[in-house]
């Protein structure tokens, strides 16, 4: 499969797939904890990089082949093999990312990527020019379609998995590995024949000399590598989260100067204090949930309570975070706050309901506010301005300004 091969290209083409997929991988984990805008951003970026890395690997195996030294490459269907490409990862990654995937929409997405990436390369393959006619063997062409299917398989299950450090970089091994065995599979299969009267194979149409594709492939392979490199950077927010300790004794956050309603930039906060389950005069509540229904690409599955951190309205469902990413119940919201322990959780807006123990940060926002929820994935959900009030009573925000402010009347 590597004869004739320059072995360190090869190499090179096998990292630039694994540090393209663990890129992408990084961000597309984050895609279902993300709302709105940020969602949008996720999903392109880690699209883009997918689709960056699989066609940098392609060409940068193609210089490393023992193809014609006279062979150019045409500019115009290199920018398609990049295009399709990025679309069929985009729409993929888009089909899995909206909603609990099935097992069916799964394995759709996946043949779509695998044709996408198979399409991909066949095109890029036909774009080369020089005095010499292309042969594929079939067997290889079905080999390599399948070993694009199976890898697309993997990418997405990659995906849809929750994702640690390990099981990110493992994920991403396993991925460049395959989609280059996919690509050196199909170049095995692919043969050179000179043309006798000396023509030239896909004459005429602009093109570009393989130093030319050389630059373009360093220039792609710098940008995978800051932006792996930038996958490491820790986030500030998250370390901000872990250095706001809770102290189990004081019930208070270690290094909190003061616990007034900031105007700016994010507070850390005390440890909440627990509603009681009912008043004088009101009904007794039934016993909380201890776990919650959501839905699966096989079934139903189901989660302690203590593990959800926010509960989002959708129609008539509701969409659960667990601190990674949201996944969908049969509840409507108003279910699910009836089911869910009132000393845990509180309906902040009308679509959202957040566990208060799960509460890292607040921010006063326009009229409103917006906590922040821990987690793998850490998210935000809005607070309407009429329950800013109840939240801070909640968070131990309002008792603390008022005890400061009484100590500020007896000193004056």
């Amino acid at each position: 499969m590597f004869e004739g091969h320059d072995p360190y290209l090869v190499a090179l083409s096998v990292v630039i797939a694994i540090l393209g997929g663990y890129t992408g991988f990084s961000l597309a984990a984050r895609i279902r904890g993300a709302p709105g805008v940020s969602h949008r951003v996720l999903l392109a970026g880690a699209a883009a990089f997918l689709a960056v890395g699989i066609w940098t690997m392609h060409f940068v195996g193609m210089l490393a082949a023992p193809i014609p030294a006279d062979t150019v490459y045409l500019v115009l269907p290199t920018i398609v093999s990049f295009l399709i490409c990025a679309l069929v990862v985009g729409i993929s990654l888009f089909f899995v990312s909206i909603g609990e995937p099935s097992l069916r929409r799964v394995v759709s997405s996946a043949v779509l990527l695998g044709a996408g990436i198979a399409s991909m390369h066949y095109v890029g393959i036909h774009g080369l020019a020089g005095h010499f006619a292309i042969e594929h063997d079939t067997p290889m062409i079905l080999l390599s379609i399948l070993i694009a299917v199976v890898t697309a398989y993997g990418g997405l299950c990659a995906f849809l998995a929750r994702q640690d450090g390990i099981r990110l970089i493992v994920s991403s091994i396993a991925y460049g590995i395959a989609v280059s065995g996919m690509h050196y599979t199909a170049m095995s299969g692919m043969h050179f024949v000179p043309l006798a009267d000396g023509s030239q194979h896909h004459a005429g149409g602009l093109a570009a000399s393989q130093q030319i594709l050389s630059v373009v492939v360093a220039l792609l392979c710098f940008v995978i590598a800051a932006g792996f490199l930038l996958s490491l950077v820790p986030d500030p927010r998250r370390q901000a989260m872990a250095a706001a300790t809770i102290d189990p004794v004081a019930g208070t956050t270690a290094g909190v100067a003061q616990a007034s309603w900031p105007e700016h930039g994010l507070a850390p906060l005390p440890r909440p204090m627990s509603a009681p389950l009912g008043g004088l005069g009101q009904p007794p509540r039934a016993a909380p949930a201890p776990r919650l229904p959501v839905e699966g690409a096989n079934g139903t599955h189901f989660i302690n309570s203590a593990d959800v951190r926010s509960v989002r309205a959708d129609a008539h469902y509701t969409r659960v975070h667990d601190g990674t990413r949201e996944r969908m119940c049969p509840w409507s919201i108003s279910e699910a706050e009836a089911q869910l322990d009132p000393g845990l959780f509180v309906r902040v807006h009308r679509s959202h309901i957040v566990a208060i123990p799960h509460v890292t940060f607040v921010r006063k926002e326009g009229d409103g506010a917006i906590v922040e929820l821990d987690g793998p994935s850490p998210h935000r959900v809005p607070v309407s301005r009429a329950k800013i009030a109840e939240v801070k009573a909640r968070l131990g925000l309002a008792r603390r300004h008022a005890q400061s402010a009484a100590g500020l009347g007896r000193e004056a």
